[in-house]
Parts: structure tokens; C-alpha cells; sequence
């Protein structure tokens, strides 16, 4: 069972209810059916889903994607769970290539192939209310320059936001360690490059922030608060891109999500283990009361408030 958060609880009565909401990502429940895994999280207390868009839930490339959208809007919406649509799957694009082809690729029609698969996330993110896109860079291709990488990001990106903000949805880029955008600097490079655009968002992955990051993880929460749009959790060590479940790392939590309540954050906080879906209901089942431990040490009276 995974354990307690690593600081301890005030005694005493509870402490009014903190405003974070949590959820789980489908691609650490990749062996479960998709409506079976919005059952789950629901019956399981959870506020929302990180929902990947994946062979297995809601593929893109299959034919009636608006319908079957559909019917997931309405499952959300009979279960009373908020969205996220992620575009992190591996091989829904390319069977060959993990997460290929990318932003980034040499070739235009791959990178159109990527942009295009981006836009139709809007739309399906649209059509199931959801906060935000979540998408990445992607690794910086063998013999292309740091300069040329940089560009076709940029690029690619542009009729992306166009559509997010036709949409009214928030595009939130994920720094992932090894990728070309791979830190909190990295985001803000791309922002200035882009001319700072409205829809333009962060997505956080706390564990990242306890990988690479030079701030602790609650100081990256702090720093990034005016442009965060998506928030992914787990547990990891300092120097080791290794998803983990709580506990089983370094991260001190509560501080973390005392920082994150702060800033006003009111999308989801979605717990990111993508490689632990063969235990999936498990780590479902444990990951939220770990949560709830260590949202309680969040102080009465700081909801809303501004860092």
C-alpha cells in the first residue's frame, strides 16, 4: 500500500475542504476498457481524467470520432467528470516510432501529420468541455540544429493555437526531459519566440520538476502559476526520468500542493503513471487517498489565494 505523505498532519479538527481537484490519466489504464476506467476513477472519488487519446480510448484515427466524442461527453457528464485531453499516446501515429512523428521531424509531411493529429485533439477536446490540450515538443531529430528544431516548433505550432483559440481551449506544452522543450526555460523561450500567445499554457509535471529542474518542485509550481493550464503528478528522483508511484520517491508532497492551491489552479491535478497499467485499478485505487493526506496540510483559509 502506498504510504503517507512525508509531512505529518496537524491534530485537530479538519481544515476547510482545499480547492485542487484530482484525476488519473487513461494511459496508466490502458488495460481497461475506456468506460470501464471512467467507472472506476468515478466510483474511486475522483474529480476528473487525464484522457490520452489512444487506439484503446477514443482513437483518433477511427472512423465516427465525433460520435464516439459523443458518447464520452455524456459519460463524463453522467459521471460528473472534468477532462483533460492528452496527445502523449506512443504509437498512435506510427507503429515504428515512439511518439513519432513529432514536431520536430525533418520531413513536412510528418510534421503536418503531428500538427494535424493536434488540431483534431481541439476539437475533441471541445466537444467534451474539456481545460486544455496537453501536447509536447518532442526529441530534437539526429543532425538538426538547435536554431532549425526551434523553428519548426514554432511553426508547427502556429496553426495549432489558431485552432485552440478558435476553440477556446487552452494549449498547455509539457517540458519533457530529453525533449528539444525540456524545462520550465525552455517553455518560456517558446513563449517569447511565439509572441506570447493567449492560448499558450504550461502543463507541470510535478516529477519532471524533481528530475531536472533547478527550483524544488513547490517553487516551480510558485514560478509557473500565471501560465499553468494542465498539472500531471507521481513521484520521481532527482536526475531519473522514471515515473513512480507515491511514496516510492523523493518528493515531498504537501508543500507542493499547499504551492498549487495558492496560485488559484482550478483544472485538474492528474496522477501520471504510464507505466504502471498493469496495476492500474491498484495505483488508481491508492494515489487519490495519498492525495487527500496531503492536501490536508494545505492551511485553512489559503484557497484562492495568490502566492
Amino acid at each position: 500500500m502506498i504510504p503517507s505523505p512525508r509531512t505529518a498532519t496537524h491534530a485537530g479538527p479538519a481544515p476547510a475542504p482545499h480547492p485542487l481537484r484530482f484525476g488519473y490519466g487513461t494511459n496508466g489504464l490502458t488495460d481497461l476498457r475506456l468506460d470501464d476506467a471512467l467507472g472506476l476513477l468515478a466510483d474511486l472519488g475522483y474529480d476528473g481524467v487525464g484522457l490520452t487519446l489512444d487506439h484503446m480510448h477514443l482513437d483518433p484515427l477511427a472512423p465516427d470520432l465525433a460520435a464516439r466524442t459523443g458518447k464520452v461527453a455524456n459519460r463524463l457528464a453522467a459521471l460528473g467528470l472534468g477532462v483533460t485531453v492528452e496527445t502523449g499516446a506512443r504509437y498512435v501515429l506510427d507503429p515504428r516510432r515512439k511518439h513519432g512523428p513529432s514536431l520536430l521531424d525533418p520531413a513536412p509531411d510528418d510534421r503536418a501529420r503531428r500538427v494535424g493529429l493536434l488540431i483534431q485533439a481541439v476539437q475533441v477536446a471541445a466537444d467534451l468541455g474539456a481545460h486544455a490540450v496537453h501536447c509536447f515538443s518532442g526529441i530534437t531529430p539526429a543532425g538538426t540544429d538547435e536554431d532549425t528544431a526551434w523553428k519548426r516548433l514554432a511553426e508547427a505550432l502556429a496553426p495549432v493555437l489558431d485552432a485552440a483559440t478558435r476553440a477556446g481551449i487552452p494549449l498547455a506544452v509539457e517540458p519533457e526531459p530529453g525533449h528539444l522543450l525540456a524545462t520550465l526555460a525552455d517553455f518560456h523561450h517558446l513563449r517569447r519566440t511565439l509572441g506570447d500567445p493567449a492560448a499558450l499554457g504550461l502543463t507541470l509535471d510535478i516529477g519532471h520538476c524533481q528530475c531536472l529542474e533547478p527550483l524544488p518542485p513547490a517553487d516551480c509550481v510558485r514560478a509557473a502559476a500565471p501560465w499553468l493550464r494542465h498539472v500531471q503528478i507521481e513521484d520521481m528522483r532527482r536526475g531519473i526520468h522514471e515515473h513512480l508511484p507515491f511514496g516510492d520517491g523523493e518528493i515531498d508532497f504537501p508543500p507542493v500542493l499547499e504551492a498549487l492551491a495558492a496560485t488559484g489552479y482550478q483544472a485538474l491535478t492528474v496522477v501520471e503513471l504510464p507505466r504502471h497499467s498493469h496495476a492500474g485499478p491498484h495505483f488508481a485505487e491508492h494515489s487519490l487517498p495519498f492525495l487527500h493526506r496531503a492536501a490536508r496540510a494545505i492551511p485553512k483559509g489559503l484557497e484562492g489565494r495568490n502566492p
